[in-house]
């Protein structure tokens, strides 16, 4: 779907920076708490700042069906990202009475037609031979499998996943991406890849770019936090340096 992604772009100018330095895809958020949150008709300026061929994507944890297709519709997108929990806890309610921040694959299936990238993260998997095993308990994405396995049987499974950097179960939903932490590489690219294409995300910067694409092998890149000068604030020098680091390592520029 993409192979370079600016995400968190909260202003039309960094919308039309991210794509006059090269970058095929932006990410606008629609996460409520994260300091990159857009509402819906500001998102709409933002997409439009970009020109046809740039992907305009969603990025969502937690939302409904219903919640999606509006603002997707309100805000011009092309793609929605789930970047919720693979699985809730208990009857997947919080303290206070709200839906936890998770994505069941059922929802691939109720927005049919709108193209889902689905960012997972890698688990801490058992050494191999450890319980005498070295099957699924040794599986990083193990996890992420069974979700696309229940997304694809339920008729529609996502086009594309990101691998991010971990979080704990009870992260809220404004601190499930962005975080500035890294994936890693070594263990991400000795595990068994999921059977959609694949994006790496976590702690990409210009200066580390290049290595993680060398290490992990995967086509796309993905960042937010790491060509800020604030949180949710591109900065110019930062954006064309990791867009024009990512297109030389992947043989694009």
């Amino acid at each position: 779907m993409f192979q370079v992604k600016i995400c968190g772009v909260t202003t039309a100018a960094d919308a039309r920076l991210a794509a006059d330095a090269g970058a095929d895809a932006i990410g606008l958020n629609f996460v409520a708490g994260s300091p990159r949150f857009l509402e819906a008709v500001t998102a709409r300026a933002v997409a439009a700042a970009v020109p046809r061929g740039v992907l305009r994507v969603g990025v969502f944890a937690g939302a409904t069906a219903k919640a999606i297709r509006q603002i997707a519709g309100t805000g011009g997108l092309d793609a929605n990202q789930f970047h919720g929990h693979l699985q809730a806890e208990g009857d997947g309610i919080d303290q206070t009475g709200r839906r936890q921040p998770w994505d069941p694959p059922e929802l691939c299936g109720q927005l049919e037609g709108l193209p889902v990238i689905r960012a997972v993260r890698l688990e801490a998997a058992m050494p191999s031979g450890a319980g005498g095993s070295s099957g699924p308990e040794a599986d990083a994405l193990a996890a992420a499998r069974r979700w696309f396995a229940a997304a694809i049987a339920g008729g529609t499974g996502p086009a594309m996943a990101l691998i991010d950097a971990g979080v704990s179960r009870g992260t809220a939903a404004g601190r499930l991406g962005g975080t500035g932490e890294t994936v890693d590489w070594q263990v991400l690219a000795a595990t068994p890849p999921l059977p959609v294409p694949m994006a790496l995300a976590g702690g990409l910067t210009a200066d580390n770019v290049a290595a993680a694409i060398l290490a992990t092998g995967l086509g796309a890149v993905d960042t937010a936090s790491g060509v800020e000068s604030a949180p949710g604030r591109k900065d110019a020098e930062k954006v064309r340096a990791f867009v024009a680091a990512a297109r030389r390592a992947l043989g694009c520029g």
